[in-house]
């Protein structure tokens, strides 16, 4: 009997806390008294369920390593119960509202938790992320859940069905004859946010770009300019050549076991990033990325200024450029090839790396696999994937992403009027800041007196935040948010993102919605501009103006 009155007692606990997660959690400070006796709640990601918390400290990056989420295999549990209907996948994704219901998958089950959306510890913004989809590419995420007895028991209250063994095994189909038929499909994670597919370019989900100063690689932002290639590492060789240079070939292994090894932490942000607001201005080329076009990741690898010392690179002068060449070919043979300065090359501080690893994980193909170049502080456009070769010129690259792309024009030059020879190539990108919460539409409650806001701030050239201050009037006022450096990079030496959060109060004259908007400041005291106006251009690069996001304000 007690112990059937225990569980019951439990098991209402378990439900009460979640009903009563928004009051009960409202702040910091309460939150922070209630943990210190038992705290249930989830992982701040989109993650389903619950896990207890008891002073558990959370995983660090590197010991996230993302399941295949393409395959999903039969469980036990599943074929122990045949008597729960068959559901295909495509009943499962026609249920992805309120008004349709809200239906997911683990592995092979499938569970209706549109009662569980609005109890759910996270936010139901969160848990609508994976809204007739499956939820293990966010397990594999935020794997808390997966060690959490609390959370598959909830999960497994809500079970409706069993998923249809023909939607089990899913791959993306592809053409034999298709150029990026051997793109690695089955590793690419739903949770990116797809902008092409061919080649492909995609950026993590705004709402969990944040949530780790590292990006987990399934997250992590991709861009690609051409197919993919497959490399066999037994027969890859680096070539190093050019000016001043003996020509050599190295083994990934040679490269390894040669060299001292390296590592640094480092933003990767494509010179697209916030391209979307830059088209609502007025029409520009390109993919519309955006403010998640950037994510971080800590490298390792050998550096580049090694590798040229090493073939015989002397101070003389006559190398002014160091080019780097890709396997990744068009559909006329010609490679992705991009250059970088010398004395960014060579610089002892420059932490140039030729990568093989990421977040501790061998580099994935579609950042490069083999080996890429990291070049901190430099447009995503600089730092080429799948290195074939790396060559001291005297001019710069002659590719066409060095000279006829990833150029910057005044808001006058039309693709048509512009001059790509008049104007250098972008190498280091300018200061930037963006919202990552709350999202741009969503919805807060008057009665709630504060909202959270949180972002990234990041600068190129090495240069670091000194300040992000936010607005929720438009720019009429400001506060200034606090600034999370988890890495105290030294000075010149900045090369990641820096995170940042503030609790701003809500007007009382708020008219029923917030223009919030941000901007940041660097070490060298540059500032964003205030108008996307002045900085547009036709290619929609370096939009670094101030970022505004709208949110509603709703009356209990």
């Amino acid at each position: 009997m007690f112990s059937r009155v225990t569980a019951v007692s439990l098991s209402f606990f378990r439900f009460s806390s979640l009903v009563i997660r928004k009051r009960a959690f409202r702040t910091t400070e309460q939150a922070a008294k209630r943990s210190n006796f038992i705290g249930i709640g989830v992982c701040v990601g989109t993650g389903l369920g619950l896990y207890v918390l008891w002073r558990r400290p959370s995983l660090p990056v590197h010991e996230v390593n993302a399941a295949d989420s393409s395959i999903t295999r039969p469980t036990e549990e599943a074929t122990a119960r045949p008597e729960l209907p068959v559901i295909t996948r495509a009943e499962v994704e026609r249920h992805a509202s309120r008004e349709t219901g809200v239906w997911v998958t683990y592995k092979d089950v499938v569970y209706d938790i549109t009662k569980f959306v609005d109890s759910h510890p996270g936010g139901p913004n969160k848990i609508m992320l994976a809204a007739g989809k499956a939820i293990d590419p966010f397990w594999s995420v935020y794997q808390v859940h997966l060690n959490s007895d609390d959370a598959k028991e909830m999960l497994d209250e809500l079970k409706i069905g069993r998923l249809d063994e023909k939607d089990c095994l899913l791959t993306e189909e592809t053409d034999a004859t298709d150029a990026f038929g051997s793109d690695p499909w089955p590793d690419r994670s739903p949770l990116l946010k797809i902008n092409s597919r061919k080649p492909f370019n995609a950026e993590p989900l705004i709402n969990m770009l944040t949530d780790n100063f590292h990006t987990p690689n399934s997250i992590f932002m991709v861009r690609n300019h051409l197919p993919v290639p497959e490399v066999d590492v037994e027969k890859y060789r680096l070539g190093i050549e050019g000016e001043g240079l003996r020509s050599l070939e190295l083994t990934l292994e040679e490269l390894k076991t040669k060299f001292l090894q390296h590592e640094i932490s480092a933003s990767m942000q494509c010179a697209g990033n916030r391209r979307s607001e830059l088209s609502k201005a007025k029409t520009v080329r390109g993919l519309g990325w955006g403010q998640a076009a950037i994510s971080t990741a800590t490298w390792k690898g050998v550096k580049l200024r090694d590798i040229l010392l090493y073939a015989g690179y002397k101070h003389d002068g006559v190398a002014q450029h160091i080019e780097f060449v890709g396997l990744d070919k068009d559909m006329a043979g010609e490679p992705y090839a991009v250059s970088i300065p010398v004395e960014k090359a060579v610089s002892e501080d420059g932490d140039v790396l030729l990568a093989y690893e990421m977040n501790g994980e061998t580099l994935p193909r579609d950042h490069g696999f083999p080996i890429r170049v990291v070049v901190p502080g430099l447009a995503g456009a600089r730092n080429a994937k799948w290195l074939s070769k790396i060559i001291a010129r005297k001019d710069e690259s002659h590719g066409f992403w060095q000279q006829n792309d990833y150029k910057i024009f005044d808001p006058s030059v039309t693709m048509e009027t512009a001059d790509f020879s008049s104007v250098p190539a972008i190498q280091e990108t300018p200061i930037q800041s963006a919202i990552t919460e709350p999202e741009d539409g969503s919805s807060v409650a008057a009665d709630d007196e504060m909202v959270a806001i949180k972002g990234y701030a990041f600068s190129g050239g090495g240069r670091g935040i000194n300040r992000v201050d936010v607005s929720v009037d438009g720019g009429k006022s400001w506060q200034s948010a606090d600034i999370q450096d988890d890495l105290q990079q030294p000075y010149g030496k900045r090369w990641a993102w820096t995170l940042w959060t503030v609790d701003v109060p809500i007007p009382r004259e708020h008219a029923g919605h917030l223009d919030i908007c941000c901007r940041a400041v660097d070490s060298s005291n540059n500032s964003q501009p205030e108008h996307i106006e002045q900085i547009w251009n036709f290619r929609g690069l370096l939009n670094n103006s101030w970022h505004h996001i709208q949110v509603n304000v709703e009356e209990q």
